[in-house]
Protein backbone atom coordinates (compact mmCIF):
# COMPACT_ATOMS: atom_id res chain seq x y z
CA UNK A 1 0.00 0.00 0.00
CA UNK A 2 1.04 3.24 -1.11
CA UNK A 3 2.55 5.75 1.97
CA UNK A 4 -0.18 8.20 1.00
CA UNK A 5 -2.91 5.60 1.44
CA UNK A 6 -2.05 4.89 4.57
CA UNK A 7 -1.41 8.66 6.00
CA UNK A 8 -4.65 9.39 4.15
CA UNK A 9 -6.25 6.33 6.17
CA UNK A 10 -5.23 7.09 9.76
CA UNK A 11 -6.07 10.68 8.86
CA UNK A 12 -9.64 9.35 8.72
CA UNK A 13 -9.52 7.29 11.41
CA UNK A 14 -8.25 10.27 13.40
CA UNK A 15 -11.50 12.67 12.34
CA UNK A 16 -13.70 9.91 12.83
CA UNK A 17 -12.03 9.26 16.72
CA UNK A 18 -11.94 13.43 16.87
CA UNK A 19 -15.61 13.76 16.59
CA UNK A 20 -16.08 10.84 19.48
CA UNK A 21 -14.09 12.19 21.90
CA UNK A 22 -15.52 15.69 21.49
CA UNK A 23 -19.09 14.04 21.84
CA UNK A 24 -17.39 12.48 25.01
CA UNK A 25 -16.29 15.65 26.35
CA UNK A 26 -19.98 17.13 25.70
CA UNK A 27 -21.13 14.36 27.69
CA UNK A 28 -19.30 14.99 31.05
CA UNK A 29 -19.88 18.99 30.62
CA UNK A 30 -23.50 18.04 30.82
CA UNK A 31 -23.20 15.32 33.36
CA UNK A 32 -21.65 17.93 35.45
CA UNK A 33 -23.82 20.50 34.84
CA UNK A 34 -26.15 17.79 35.93
CA UNK A 35 -24.60 16.56 39.19
CA UNK A 36 -23.96 20.53 40.46
CA UNK A 37 -27.97 21.16 39.68
CA UNK A 38 -28.50 18.03 41.92
CA UNK A 39 -26.28 19.29 44.61
CA UNK A 40 -27.46 22.84 44.88
CA UNK A 41 -31.07 21.48 45.35
CA UNK A 42 -30.34 19.52 48.12
CA UNK A 43 -28.09 21.81 50.01
CA UNK A 44 -30.47 24.50 49.46
CA UNK A 45 -33.71 22.02 50.71
CA UNK A 46 -31.55 21.19 53.76
CA UNK A 47 -30.85 24.88 54.54
CA UNK A 48 -34.70 25.53 53.90
CA UNK A 49 -35.57 22.70 56.31
CA UNK A 50 -33.43 24.60 58.85
CA UNK A 51 -31.27 21.39 59.15
CA UNK A 52 -28.06 23.01 57.40
CA UNK A 53 -25.40 20.72 55.96
CA UNK A 54 -25.41 17.60 57.71
CA UNK A 55 -21.88 17.17 59.63
CA UNK A 56 -19.31 14.21 58.00
CA UNK A 57 -18.81 11.50 60.42
CA UNK A 58 -15.36 10.77 61.41
CA UNK A 59 -15.15 7.92 58.88
CA UNK A 60 -15.88 10.20 55.70
CA UNK A 61 -13.69 13.30 56.47
CA UNK A 62 -11.47 11.64 53.90
CA UNK A 63 -14.07 11.67 51.52
CA UNK A 64 -15.36 14.88 52.48
CA UNK A 65 -11.75 16.56 51.40
CA UNK A 66 -12.44 15.30 47.78
CA UNK A 67 -13.66 17.67 45.25
CA UNK A 68 -17.38 17.43 44.47
CA UNK A 69 -18.56 14.96 41.31
CA UNK A 70 -19.02 18.11 39.59
CA UNK A 71 -15.63 19.59 39.50
CA UNK A 72 -13.60 16.34 38.99
CA UNK A 73 -16.27 15.47 35.68
CA UNK A 74 -15.30 19.07 34.79
CA UNK A 75 -11.49 18.45 34.86
CA UNK A 76 -12.22 15.26 33.29
CA UNK A 77 -13.75 16.50 30.11
CA UNK A 78 -10.94 19.43 30.02
CA UNK A 79 -8.78 16.76 29.74
CA UNK A 80 -10.64 14.98 27.15
CA UNK A 81 -10.81 17.78 25.71
CA UNK A 82 -7.10 18.64 24.89
CA UNK A 83 -6.91 14.73 23.39
CA UNK A 84 -9.79 15.88 21.31
CA UNK A 85 -7.71 18.59 20.21
CA UNK A 86 -4.66 16.71 19.50
CA UNK A 87 -6.48 13.91 16.89
CA UNK A 88 -8.02 17.42 14.89
CA UNK A 89 -4.67 19.11 14.55
CA UNK A 90 -3.66 15.21 13.88
CA UNK A 91 -6.48 14.42 11.25
CA UNK A 92 -5.36 17.78 9.50
CA UNK A 93 -1.63 16.75 9.41
CA UNK A 94 -1.66 13.91 8.05
CA UNK A 95 -4.07 14.35 5.67
CA UNK A 96 -1.45 17.12 4.41
CA UNK A 97 0.96 14.21 4.26
CA UNK A 98 -1.78 12.20 2.06
CA UNK A 99 -2.20 14.76 -0.37
CA UNK A 100 1.11 15.51 -0.35
CA UNK A 101 -0.20 19.61 -0.42
CA UNK A 102 -1.50 22.00 2.01
CA UNK A 103 -4.52 20.30 3.47
CA UNK A 104 -7.13 23.08 2.42
CA UNK A 105 -8.13 22.36 -1.45
CA UNK A 106 -11.73 21.31 -0.62
CA UNK A 107 -14.73 21.91 2.07
CA UNK A 108 -13.97 18.90 3.97
CA UNK A 109 -10.76 20.07 4.84
CA UNK A 110 -11.93 24.01 4.76
CA UNK A 111 -14.34 22.89 7.70
CA UNK A 112 -11.90 20.64 9.09
CA UNK A 113 -9.73 23.33 9.66
CA UNK A 114 -12.14 26.35 10.21
CA UNK A 115 -13.83 23.98 13.60
CA UNK A 116 -9.78 23.60 14.86
CA UNK A 117 -9.29 27.12 15.16
CA UNK A 118 -12.72 27.83 16.75
CA UNK A 119 -11.52 25.33 19.35
CA UNK A 120 -8.48 26.67 19.64
CA UNK A 121 -9.94 29.96 20.39
CA UNK A 122 -11.86 28.89 22.83
CA UNK A 123 -8.98 27.26 24.91
CA UNK A 124 -7.41 30.90 24.60
CA UNK A 125 -10.58 32.85 25.93
CA UNK A 126 -12.18 29.99 27.92
CA UNK A 127 -9.82 29.31 30.45
CA UNK A 128 -11.27 28.25 34.06
CA UNK A 129 -13.93 26.79 35.70
CA UNK A 130 -16.64 29.49 35.35
CA UNK A 131 -16.28 29.07 31.82
CA UNK A 132 -16.85 25.74 31.44
CA UNK A 133 -20.37 25.99 30.47
CA UNK A 134 -20.20 27.99 27.10
CA UNK A 135 -17.90 24.86 25.75
CA UNK A 136 -21.29 23.04 25.25
CA UNK A 137 -22.58 25.77 23.36
CA UNK A 138 -19.44 25.96 21.15
CA UNK A 139 -18.62 22.08 20.94
CA UNK A 140 -22.39 21.67 19.60
CA UNK A 141 -21.70 23.79 16.44
CA UNK A 142 -18.60 22.04 15.93
CA UNK A 143 -19.54 18.55 16.49
CA UNK A 144 -22.77 19.38 13.80
CA UNK A 145 -20.26 20.99 11.31
CA UNK A 146 -17.41 18.11 11.84
CA UNK A 147 -20.03 15.83 10.82
CA UNK A 148 -21.29 17.12 8.17
CA UNK A 149 -17.62 17.35 6.94
CA UNK A 150 -17.17 13.76 7.47
CA UNK A 151 -20.57 12.66 5.69
CA UNK A 152 -21.97 15.16 3.10
CA UNK A 153 -18.69 17.11 2.33
CA UNK A 154 -16.43 14.27 2.43
CA UNK A 155 -13.67 13.94 -0.60
CA UNK A 156 -10.73 11.38 -1.09
CA UNK A 157 -7.62 12.68 -0.23
CA UNK A 158 -6.10 13.21 -4.08
CA UNK A 159 -4.66 16.62 -5.47
CA UNK A 160 -6.66 19.71 -6.17
CA UNK A 161 -7.53 20.96 -9.54
CA UNK A 162 -4.64 23.01 -11.61
CA UNK A 163 -6.31 26.21 -11.10
CA UNK A 164 -5.35 25.43 -7.03
CA UNK A 165 -1.88 24.67 -7.40
CA UNK A 166 -0.27 27.94 -6.14
CA UNK A 167 1.54 29.24 -3.31
CA UNK A 168 -1.44 31.47 -2.53
CA UNK A 169 -3.48 28.32 -1.67
CA UNK A 170 -2.11 27.79 2.07
CA UNK A 171 -1.79 31.61 2.70
CA UNK A 172 -5.27 32.90 1.61
CA UNK A 173 -7.54 29.84 2.71
CA UNK A 174 -5.79 29.41 5.86
CA UNK A 175 -6.21 32.76 6.74
CA UNK A 176 -10.05 32.91 5.94
CA UNK A 177 -10.17 29.39 7.31
CA UNK A 178 -8.85 30.46 10.72
CA UNK A 179 -11.12 33.43 10.48
CA UNK A 180 -14.18 31.56 10.04
CA UNK A 181 -13.34 29.65 12.96
CA UNK A 182 -12.73 32.94 15.06
CA UNK A 183 -15.77 34.25 14.12
CA UNK A 184 -18.06 31.14 14.68
CA UNK A 185 -16.91 31.44 18.59
CA UNK A 186 -17.45 34.59 18.34
CA UNK A 187 -21.39 34.04 16.95
CA UNK A 188 -22.28 31.62 19.55
CA UNK A 189 -20.95 33.89 22.16
CA UNK A 190 -23.34 37.29 20.69
CA UNK A 191 -26.32 34.02 20.87
CA UNK A 192 -25.36 33.50 24.53
CA UNK A 193 -25.29 37.25 24.91
CA UNK A 194 -28.70 37.63 23.88
CA UNK A 195 -30.07 34.64 25.66
CA UNK A 196 -28.25 35.83 28.77
CA UNK A 197 -29.96 38.95 28.51
CA UNK A 198 -33.34 37.21 29.13
CA UNK A 199 -32.38 35.00 31.85
CA UNK A 200 -30.91 36.97 34.40
CA UNK A 201 -29.68 35.89 37.49
CA UNK A 202 -31.60 34.74 40.02
CA UNK A 203 -35.00 34.12 37.38
CA UNK A 204 -36.13 30.53 38.07
CA UNK A 205 -37.08 28.69 34.98
CA UNK A 206 -38.58 25.37 34.46
CA UNK A 207 -36.65 24.45 30.79
CA UNK A 208 -33.50 22.60 30.47
CA UNK A 209 -31.96 25.38 28.35
CA UNK A 210 -32.92 28.18 30.69
CA UNK A 211 -31.27 25.67 33.66
CA UNK A 212 -27.79 25.47 31.48
CA UNK A 213 -27.92 29.09 30.55
CA UNK A 214 -27.56 30.50 34.29
CA UNK A 215 -24.77 28.37 34.24
CA UNK A 216 -22.90 30.91 31.67
CA UNK A 217 -21.10 34.17 32.39
CA UNK A 218 -23.09 37.50 32.83
CA UNK A 219 -23.89 38.67 29.62
CA UNK A 220 -21.50 41.59 29.39
CA UNK A 221 -18.59 39.03 29.92
CA UNK A 222 -19.97 37.12 27.35
CA UNK A 223 -20.52 40.37 24.94
CA UNK A 224 -16.65 41.21 25.87
CA UNK A 225 -15.55 37.92 24.32
CA UNK A 226 -17.59 37.91 21.26
CA UNK A 227 -16.00 41.59 20.67
CA UNK A 228 -12.84 40.16 21.57
CA UNK A 229 -13.02 37.96 19.19
CA UNK A 230 -14.25 39.73 16.29
CA UNK A 231 -11.69 42.28 16.93
CA UNK A 232 -9.07 39.21 16.04
CA UNK A 233 -10.95 37.84 13.45
CA UNK A 234 -11.79 40.77 11.06
CA UNK A 235 -8.78 41.69 10.63
CA UNK A 236 -7.89 37.68 9.51
CA UNK A 237 -10.80 37.78 7.13
CA UNK A 238 -10.00 41.17 5.59
CA UNK A 239 -6.17 40.06 4.97
CA UNK A 240 -7.96 36.90 3.39
CA UNK A 241 -10.08 38.68 0.89
CA UNK A 242 -6.90 41.03 0.19
CA UNK A 243 -4.79 38.32 -0.86
CA UNK A 244 -7.36 36.40 -2.36
CA UNK A 245 -7.89 39.32 -4.43
CA UNK A 246 -4.15 39.42 -5.45
CA UNK A 247 -4.33 35.65 -6.34
CA UNK A 248 -7.44 36.22 -8.39
CA UNK A 249 -5.23 39.05 -10.73
CA UNK A 250 -2.52 36.53 -10.92
CA UNK A 251 -4.86 33.45 -12.07
CA UNK A 252 -7.35 35.24 -13.80
CA UNK A 253 -6.44 38.71 -15.28
CA UNK A 254 -8.61 40.53 -12.26
CA UNK A 255 -8.23 41.60 -9.05
CA UNK A 256 -12.31 41.48 -8.45
CA UNK A 257 -15.36 40.28 -10.74
CA UNK A 258 -18.48 40.10 -8.18
CA UNK A 259 -17.91 36.40 -8.15
CA UNK A 260 -20.83 35.10 -6.12
CA UNK A 261 -17.98 34.20 -3.05
CA UNK A 262 -16.04 37.14 -3.80
CA UNK A 263 -19.56 39.21 -2.72
CA UNK A 264 -20.77 37.23 -0.50
CA UNK A 265 -17.23 37.40 1.32
CA UNK A 266 -17.35 41.25 1.24
CA UNK A 267 -20.86 41.22 2.73
CA UNK A 268 -19.53 39.60 5.38
CA UNK A 269 -16.99 41.81 6.04
CA UNK A 270 -18.95 44.89 5.84
CA UNK A 271 -21.61 43.16 8.10
CA UNK A 272 -18.51 42.56 10.55
CA UNK A 273 -17.11 46.07 10.40
CA UNK A 274 -20.72 47.45 10.82
CA UNK A 275 -20.94 45.15 13.76
CA UNK A 276 -17.61 46.53 14.98
CA UNK A 277 -18.57 50.77 14.65
CA UNK A 278 -22.05 49.60 15.66
CA UNK A 279 -20.09 47.86 18.99
CA UNK A 280 -18.10 51.59 19.73
CA UNK A 281 -21.19 53.46 19.26
CA UNK A 282 -23.50 54.47 22.07
CA UNK A 283 -27.42 52.90 21.81
CA UNK A 284 -25.75 49.74 19.67
CA UNK A 285 -23.95 48.36 21.75
CA UNK A 286 -25.95 45.43 23.11
CA UNK A 287 -28.47 43.60 21.47
CA UNK A 288 -28.34 45.59 17.89
CA UNK A 289 -24.93 45.10 17.84
CA UNK A 290 -25.08 41.51 18.52
CA UNK A 291 -27.83 40.83 15.67
CA UNK A 292 -25.03 42.39 13.40
CA UNK A 293 -22.35 39.94 14.83
CA UNK A 294 -24.96 37.07 14.31
CA UNK A 295 -26.04 37.94 10.76
CA UNK A 296 -22.46 37.92 9.56
CA UNK A 297 -21.85 34.95 10.57
CA UNK A 298 -24.89 33.71 8.96
CA UNK A 299 -23.26 35.45 5.83
CA UNK A 300 -20.16 33.32 6.16
CA UNK A 301 -22.32 29.60 6.71
CA UNK A 302 -24.51 31.34 3.76
CA UNK A 303 -21.10 31.27 1.78
CA UNK A 304 -19.61 28.52 2.91
CA UNK A 305 -22.64 26.08 2.13
CA UNK A 306 -25.27 27.76 -0.46
CA UNK A 307 -21.85 29.67 -2.53
CA UNK A 308 -20.11 26.59 -2.65
CA UNK A 309 -22.29 23.78 -3.18
CA UNK A 310 -25.85 25.42 -5.06
CA UNK A 311 -24.48 28.65 -7.21
CA UNK A 312 -21.57 27.84 -9.87
CA UNK A 313 -19.11 30.10 -10.13
CA UNK A 314 -15.20 30.58 -10.12
CA UNK A 315 -14.87 29.56 -6.81
CA UNK A 316 -16.77 26.26 -7.29
CA UNK A 317 -14.08 23.88 -5.90
CA UNK A 318 -16.48 22.22 -2.99
CA UNK A 319 -14.59 18.67 -4.13
CA UNK A 320 -17.77 16.92 -3.93
CA UNK A 321 -18.79 14.57 -5.93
Amino acid sequence: MPIEETFARYSDLAFKTTIVVYGLVLVLLIWQYATARSRQVVERELVSVGGGVPPQAPGRIAESTRPPLSERLGNMAFSVLLVAIGLHIAAIVLRGFATQRFPLGNMYEFVTMATAAAVLVGLLFLRGSRYRAMWVFLLVPVLILLFLAGTVLYADAAPVVPALKSFWLPVHVTIVSVGSGVFLFAGVASVLFLYRLRQPDGQESSNIFGLVARRLPDARTLDRLAYKATIIGFPLFGAGVILGAIWAEAAWGRFWGWDPKETCSFIAWVLYAAYLHARATSGWRDTKAAWINIAGFVAMLFNLFIINIVISGLHSYAGLN
